[in-house]
């Protein structure tokens, strides 16, 4: 089988190298090339086109988003950003994912060597998933490598839901998890809700650094407000809430109001914040209450979470395959039983305000 050809775009030699490293020792992938700027990858691009990208934001002569803007005009191409973790990088990656980007690597602005040896398998990771993106042209599937890492549930953060849902009340939440292609669907989804919305919690699987500066964007383009989710605070409705980076985010119930709990822990289906987690509080506080949708990733996250969602009563939604960038986390929910239908996402805004709407009267 046909290996990944991946291109590397990095001004530093010592992060070219590194990664050069990481992705020749995945069995499904190969660096076609690495460059120091954009200028020099063209020339290598006009001889062989590679079937992922991994692009550095900010780089001489031509910056990565410039390049980025030009691949996705001349031949919609998976680009994974490589940005450092500071807030102008987190800004620059939103711009980034805004104009076609799939995946986002992390690197520090110290240190970088050993960060990028701990992160290896992340980063293979999303050049793995980005190779998924369906705009990808004339490019192989590549057989996934096992992760070496253990794959916990959502039981190391709560346990399975027990007993009768909730009797179901006014108070309506939608909950909502997604993966690669999910910032961008995400845009889509929540630019079409108006100011009257239920009120959302989602689990976008991001770094740490980035979940601010993504719901900063977000409430900059929509009627709702958008917000990266603190510990303790309400849910109240037409906000949605982001969970940060690196934690994990659930929902309880204090009387007649949903709390968000933001806490620290192990990787859930090897994500944190990991949607099962989510969906498995909402199963638990929400139930009939609650409509789950699952959207566009890679892997399963969130397939056993949303059938729990499903045997508590909530409502449960996929996006469809013809309009998801990856279709890996829908098609598992599927799979598993866990979905009542499935929708094209222009479908979504509507189906989440009828079922509102439904609970107000």
């Amino acid at each position: 089988m046909k290996k990944l050809q991946v291109l590397l775009v990095d001004d530093s030699a010592v992060v070219r190298k590194m990664l050069t490293g990481i992705v020749t020792a995945q069995p499904d992938m190969e660096v076609c090339a690495a460059a120091q700027d954009p200028l020099f990858a063209i020339k290598y691009m006009e001889k062989q086109w590679p079937d992922v990208i991994v692009l550095d934001v900010e780089m001489p002569r031509m910056d990565g988003i410039t390049f980025l803007k030009k691949i996705m005009k001349q031949r919609p191409t998976p680009v994974v950003m490589c940005s450092t973790l500071t807030e102008k990088g987190a800004e620059t990656t939103m711009q980034a994912m805004s104009s076609g980007a799939v995946e986002i690597v992390t690197k520090p602005k110290m240190g970088v060597k050993g960060f990028l040896e701990e992160s290896a398998v992340e980063i293979a990771g999303a050049i793995r998933a980005a190779s998924k993106a369906r705009f990808k042209q004339n490019m192989t599937t590549s057989v996934p490598v096992a992760d070496v890492r253990a794959k916990l549930n959502a039981d190391v953060m709560m346990q399975v839901p027990s007993g009768s849902a909730m009797v179901r009340t006014t108070e309506r939440i939608i909950a909502i998890g997604t993966s690669t292609g999910g910032t961008t669907a995400l845009e889509k989804l929540l630019t079409c809700l108006p100011r009257v919305a239920p009120g959302i919690v989602v689990v976008q699987h991001m770094p740490g650094a980035f979940t601010a500066a993504f719901a900063t964007r977000l409430n900059s383009l929509c009627d709702v407000t958008v917000k990266e989710a603190v510990d303790g605070e309400s849910l109240l409705a037409g906000f949605v809430y982001i969970a940060p980076g690196d934690k994990h985010m659930m929902i309880k119930r204090s009387g007649a109001v949903y709390k968000i709990c933001i806490q620290d822990g192990p990787l859930v289906s090897r994500h944190k914040p990991s949607v099962d987690v989510l969906f498995r509080s909402v199963a638990k506080y929400a139930g009939k209450n609650a409509m789950g949708i699952i959207m566009t990733g890679m892997g399963d996250d969130g397939a056993s979470g949303l059938l729990e969602m499903k045997q508590s009563g909530s409502y449960t939604l996929a996006e469809n395959e013809q309009s998801c960038v990856v279709y890996g986390m829908p098609k598992e929910a599927v799979k598993k039983g866990a979905v009542e239908l499935e929708l094209a996402l222009e479908e979504m805004p509507q189906k989440i305000m009828s079922f509102y709407q439904a609970g107000l009267k």
